[in-house]
């Protein structure tokens, strides 16, 4: 992998991570289009995604560590409640993770007429969540779990995972901050659950990790960051705004070129 295509594609994790047009589904993409077959280099997707999760941290430190504060008090607090939903909200994903991780693995690999039909969906959800009445709801525990099964949907690449969970949440009547905010916190979960179980199987396989130099990560890692805090903080004013018609015009048109191409030129 080059210097370019690895800032590429690390921009391409950083904005599509948290933008709602799916950052597996663009990374696929962009995978295919420079030929980079990064799905195939373990190490490469971790280190983008650590990094994508650093972004969040460091977004929302504040509340990060608000709630940690509150934990180490060690009593039934707003932060233990908030923290007992981000953990139930995880469950689905972990059950795909830890069961069914071959099959959601087999859905990779330059697939773009899935990634493209995928993309379809997330401009519909979207297109829904746009027009939604803003109900101003909390998040109750059975909401969570709601927006966890979302989150699971989402590992199929070209299903959003902002756009699926924040989707949910406002088609359910959660308010848009509390949307925005459960959203990307919940995320740090699985991710850095991934993250640990990739670096097992490069120890495993350490064929998964090679051919890919230091400067290369550490430059895909720096350009997926930077991105990652910037559309991150983009996402929060638009969910504001209710300004996700944009994202859903802009997914369905990428899906229709990924189906065309899939259809006119791989096969």
């Amino acid at each position: 992998m080059s210097y370019f295509q690895a800032i590429i594609l690390g921009i391409i994790q950083g904005l599509t991570e948290f933008l709602p047009v799916s950052s597996s589904g663009h990374v696929e993409l962009g995978s295919v289009l420079f030929q980079a077959a990064t799905s195939e280099n373990l190490l490469f997707i971790t280190v983008i995604h650590g990094a994508t999760s650093l972004s969040t941290i460091v977004v929302y430190r504040k509340d990060i560590a608000i709630i940690i504060k509150d934990l180490l008090k060690f009593s039934l607090n707003d932060s233990t409640i908030f923290t007992l939903k981000i953990l139930l909200s995880t469950i689905p994903v972990l059950i795909l993770g830890v069961f069914f991780r071959e099959q959601v693995e087999n859905l990779f690999g330059g697939r773009i007429g899935l990634v493209g039909s995928m993309l379809i969906i997330t401009s519909l959800l979207l297109l829904f969540a746009n027009y939604a009445k803003n109900a101003n709801k909390d998040i109750s525990f059975k909401k969570a779990l709601i927006i966890g099964i979302a989150q699971a949907f989402a590992v199929i690449p070209g299903i959003s995972r902002s756009g699926a969970t924040i989707s949910t949440s406002l088609l359910i009547g959660v308010d848009k901050n509390k949307a925005t905010r459960f959203s990307f916190l919940m995320v740090l979960i699985p991710i850095i659950g991934a993250m640990l179980l990739d670096i097992i199987n490069m120890i495993q396989e350490p064929e998964l990790s090679r051919g890919i130099s230091i400067p290369v990560l550490l430059i895909g890692f720096l350009a997926a960051f930077i991105t990652g805090i910037a559309a991150c903080r983009w996402m929060i004013a638009i969910v504001k705004k209710g300004k996700l018609l944009y994202f859903a015009i802009y997914c369905f048109i990428i899906g229709l070129t990924a189906i065309g191409f899939s259809i006119f030129y791989v096969n």
